[in-house]
């Protein structure tokens, strides 16, 4: 019976049907079954498989977002459980927004989505932030990773000036950064010093697993 609770939310996921995957969240956990086994071997595989048919182009941005919320809906149900049971195990904290100048959401929306389902607390501070606004996150929450997107050329320049305002607030050291967007490129990560560079959320995902040195 458990496996067909975890079969179903994977594919209610996939499906993008977000009162469904919270019914079967609630269903497992009236049938005993851990939080954890529930967002690990249901809703993580789920969003995976979003990825892997967004990466064939199978999946386009609409299905990407109905799945996160679908994800999102059944982690509502089951993050109060996890209080006085087991926390989820948090592989990193991140902080991700869109760069000062750019109103943009979708992207660093999906990336958040996805580092979400895969073990990250994100803390998704939105577009048009500056850099101090970057820094003030990362003190808040002692984030280990910063996510930066552009989606304009005449924004791109802010990525570096959140680098240079965590060199300038002694956080620099303990920051990875990564940056996207649709004029970026690995050269532009090179040249304003960042950590690393994703083309999509999915690559995203992996790229923060190797920037914390984490197993992905």
């Amino acid at each position: 019976m458990s496996e067909e609770i975890l079969n179903k939310l994977k594919q209610a996921v996939v499906d993008g049907e977000a009162e469904q995957t919270a019914e079967l969240a609630r269903q497992g956990l009236d049938q005993g079954l851990d939080p954890l086994t529930l967002i690990d071997e249901g809703l993580t595989p789920g969003m995976n498989r979003i990825g892997e048919l967004f990466s064939s182009g199978e999946f386009f941005l609409p299905e990407l977002v109905i799945g996160g919320d679908a994800m999102k809906a059944a982690l509502a149900i089951l993050e109060p459980a996890l209080v006085g049971n087991q926390e989820r195990e948090i592989v990193g904290r991140v902080v991700i927004g869109t760069v000062e100048g750019d109103i943009h959401e979708i992207g660093k929306t999906l990336v958040g989505i996805m580092l979400t389902a895969n073990g990250f607390d994100v803390d998704d501070i939105g577009a048009d932030k500056s850099a101090a606004e970057f820094v003030a996150a990362v003190k808040e929450n002692g984030a280990t990773l910063v996510g930066a997107s552009a989606l304009l050329t005449t924004t791109m320049a802010e990525q570096q000036s959140i680098i240079e305002a965590l060199e300038e607030a002694g956080l620099r050291d303990q920051v990875k950064v990564m940056i996207g967007g649709a004029p970026v490129s690995q050269s532009w990560a090179d040249s304003i010093g960042a950590d690393g560079y994703a083309a999509n959320a999915i690559s995203a995902v992996d790229l923060a697993f190797r920037l914390i040195d984490a197993p992905a």
